[in-house]
């Protein structure tokens, strides 16, 4: 049972209801407008919508949450960190660049490998983001794997196997960095998921 301290801080004014996170929910759907997930006909609203709802259900501050909502904005829109800074605080700006590839300009895996680097560095605001941004990027894609099988892998830049790897990297550099990160055990069954299910072709 979560403390009644931990559900007084989702709103910095003590309410349920959050102008912030509302502000930030139509900030992302407006900058991101015309964009869906990967290979796919959703809209990416969804996913940042996704993120923002694991991150409330941890408890997570007003903050963290409409840093969670607003995570791309940065790596995917023309959006800056300034206006973050001016619009949300520094912190949720810090957040939100804390958890964006710095250049897009790499190769796939060099991105990956500076990213991950990156996670020791990490407060754990920005870790929690990471992690639930994680899980559901994790979570997607067991789903869409026990729908497409196979096919699933054709739209990423990597195959099966390099994603496998790839998510558990990212999972133990987590675990390593927070032991105290209320979404770890999420993550784990995740991962777990990931190479019993992945491990057999289904070409469904």
């Amino acid at each position: 049972m979560k403390s009644e301290e931990t559900f007084r801080r989702s709103s910095s004014s003590g309410s349920v209801y959050s102008p912030a996170i509302q502000k930030a929910i139509e900030v992302a759907i407006v900058a991101h407008e015309g964009q869906t997930r990967k290979g796919k006909n959703v809209p990416y609203i969804t996913h940042l919508l996704s993120v923002g709802l694991i991150l409330a259900r941890t408890g997570a501050s007003e903050e963290i949450i409409v840093a969670g909502i607003l995570h791309d904005v940065l790596e995917d829109t023309n959006l800056t960190k300034e206006y973050l800074v001016k619009e949300f605080g520094k912190d949720v700006a810090r957040i939100v660049d804390d958890v964006t590839e710095q250049d897009k300009s790499l190769l796939w895996v060099e991105r990956k490998r500076l990213a991950l680097e990156h996670i020791s560095s990490m407060l754990p605001d920005s870790l929690l983001v990471k992690s639930a941004d994680t899980l559901y990027n994790m979570s997607d894609q067991i789903q869409d794997y026990r729908r497409e099988g196979e096919k699933t892998f054709l739209r990423f830049n990597k195959p099966k196997e390099q994603q496998m790897l790839r998510y558990k990297r990212l999972v133990t550099k987590l675990v390593d960095t927070w032991s105290e990160n209320p979404l770890l055990p999420d993550l784990q069954q995740s991962l777990i998921t990931i190479n019993k299910e992945w491990s057999s072709k289904n070409e469904n």
